[in-house]
């Protein structure tokens, strides 16, 4: 799940994944949101209708009993690293269709890694390249592939299921749009995707106005994904709980729990822009006259579900002068800003819980979709959810200093990592780590590890660095790195 602080994504990874200690007991959790999920003799144990056939779903006590295995075990002083596949690892050969590119490069690549003590590498699995071309035409020969040489190169695996796109992001390095036969659906009807107040929709990450709608050949969105999902524990099971030791299951843009508030890539946002609320695509529209006309109803005041609040700046605003975000009678301290915010963060919510459930077991962050403020944790709620599924919570950031960020962006990196600290403390979640921004340097690195042990908090369970490129191999950086990995998976 991400937010958005001042324009920096604080991504609490929404997607789910797995977990080693408890593949090795027998039991397995889903987590990004991370799901950890169950594991027995190398089986995933789920919801799943023709995943779970005569096998045993658990139950809440059982989870439960999983989950505090989890935590007990997260106070190993070691943090295995997995490195993320670079973004461009894919390109398409002459006939259209998706290749893995530099084959013996990434081979030396991944027995480098092996031997500076690296655990694993995190892999996207993208549902633009499986399921690309037509409804329930899944093709993994590209994963088997891959999956394969990291397996054969010694290597550890941590999968993240992707129902986003990265063309906007990858600034012109490749990239994965969503399914083809999406595209066409979406070049018809636009409202798939999320629109903001001017119209201007992304064509990163489905609605969740589509959530429980069947306009694709005859799915809604959440079948989509459930389908996949299935599809994906079908075909890899034998490797799970054995190479595959995580597993993310992304929840939204960049497979981050939020709105496409801040939009890479197509000129309508920079940092350090507040963003704007995604709200007005038809289908969510639907939902939110419904839903907030009811709720306006109840509260005596029918006019707060005409519309969203009208006063909330644009893309690159400041939060200073924007009447929204300032105290004031038609501020987010208002009835009526309480009463949207609610209903906006509430919604992100369900989407996160309808995903989950297929698998058992400030400004810029209320324009994401965090109604999180001085008086209220927005992260509480999300984070109620991930523990109810038995769930880990991805964070990024973990390079970054609030020395590092101007003053003037009115955002803190470490006060949001404590707080997602605490409230995972207090929800009996764990915590998965990641880097933000590419950090090499030695100072960087060493804000990683402390991070990762704080002796005020859980340790994080693993971290994955973003990402294998050449600038790791650089011998300056090589250097700083490899020790780094070391300390990190060497018991403090």
């Amino acid at each position: 799940m991400a937010c958005k602080c001042g324009g920096y994504y604080y991504t609490l990874n929404a997607k789910a994944s797995f977990d080693r200690d408890l593949a090795k007991t027998r039991k397995f959790l889903l987590r990004n949101v991370s799901v950890i999920r169950m594991f027995t003799s190398g089986f995933f144990r789920s919801k799943w209708r023709s995943i779970a056939g005569k096998r045993r779903i658990l139950s809440m006590d059982a989870r439960e009993k999983s989950r505090s295995t989890i935590l007990e075990s997260s106070k190993d002083k070691r943090v295995p690293i997995f490195v993320m596949m670079p973004v461009d690892i894919f390109t398409l050969d002459a006939s259209g269709c998706p290749r893995i590119r530099k084959l013996k490069a990434l081979t030396v690549s991944l027995k480098a890694l092996k031997l500076a003590g690296v655990h694993g590498i995190g892999v996207e699995v993208w549902w633009g390249i499986v399921e690309r071309c037509s409804p329930f035409d899944y093709d993994w020969s590209l994963y088997e592939e891959l999956f394969k040489l990291i397996s054969d190169s010694g290597l550890k695996l941590h999968v993240a299921l992707s129902f986003h796109s990265n063309i906007h992001s990858t600034h012109g390095k490749g990239g994965v749009s969503l399914p083809l036969w999406i595209l066409e659906i979406g070049d018809v009807n636009k409202d798939i995707y999320y629109r903001d107040q001017q119209g201007f929709s992304n064509n990163d990450y489905l609605t969740l106005g589509v959530d429980h709608v069947p306009l694709l050949s005859g799915r809604t969105a959440l079948q989509c994904y459930e389908d996949f999902m299935l599809s994906f524990v079908n075909k890899f099971e034998s490797f799970i709980g054995t190479v595959i030791e995580e597993i993310s299951i992304g929840l939204g843009p960049s497979g981050e729990l939020r709105y496409p508030a801040h939009p890479f890539g197509d000129g309508r946002w920079k940092f350090p822009g507040i963003g704007e609320f995604q709200c007005y695509d038809k289908y969510i529209f639907a939902c939110r006259m419904e839903d907030l006309k009811m709720a306006a109803c109840r509260e005596g005041k029918p006019q707060w579900g005409d519309k969203g609040p009208q006063n909330a700046g644009c893309y690159n605003s400041l939060p200073s002068g924007v009447p929204f975000f300032e105290e004031g009678k038609e501020s987010f301290l208002s009835d009526y800003g309480r009463f949207f915010l609610e209903w906006y963060s509430g919604r992100l919510i369900c989407h996160a819980d309808a995903i989950l459930a297929k698998t058992l077991s400030h400004p810029a962050e209320l324009t994401a979709g965090y109604y999180n403020t001085a008086l209220r944790d927005g992260y509480d709620p999300v984070v109620s959810v991930l523990s109810r599924h038995g769930a880990a919570l991805h964070i990024p950031c973990l390079e970054m200093m609030d020395s590092e960020t101007p003053p003037t962006y009115l955002c803190s990196p470490e006060g949001l990592l404590k707080q997602m600290q605490s409230v995972s403390k207090k929800r009996i979640v764990n915590l998965i780590g990641r880097n933000t921004t590419e950090r090499l340097d030695k100072t960087g690195l060493w804000k990683i590890r402390s991070n990762c042990y704080n002796p005020q908090a859980e340790v994080v369970r693993s971290f994955t660095y973003f990402r294998m490129n050449d600038s790791i191999f650089r011998v300056e950086n090589w250097n700083n790195f490899v020790p780094f990995v070391r300390m990190m998976s060497t018991d403090l």
